[in-house]
């Protein structure tokens, strides 16, 4: 029986081991969807800027008789 009672602790440990890893995974996952949301966000106020650039150099150009 002892031969069954080593690969059983030899498995908990892996187990453990394993469950640590997903904790630690779960973690950098979570730390990456915040990024990625902040980086929409981000992206969304850099193109709003931009279109606000746009539209005031094409008001500009309507406004000096250009296109």
């Amino acid at each position: 029986m002892s031969g069954i009672d080593e690969k059983v602790s030899r498995l908990e440990i892996r187990m453990s081991d394993v469950l640590t890893r997903m904790a630690d995974i779960e973690k950098v996952n979570a730390e990456l969807e915040e990024a990625a949301l902040n980086t929409a966000r981000a992206l969304g106020e850099i193109s709003g800027h931009w279109d606000a650039v746009s539209e005031a150099m094409r008001r500009k150009g309507t406004l000096q008789g250009g296109a």
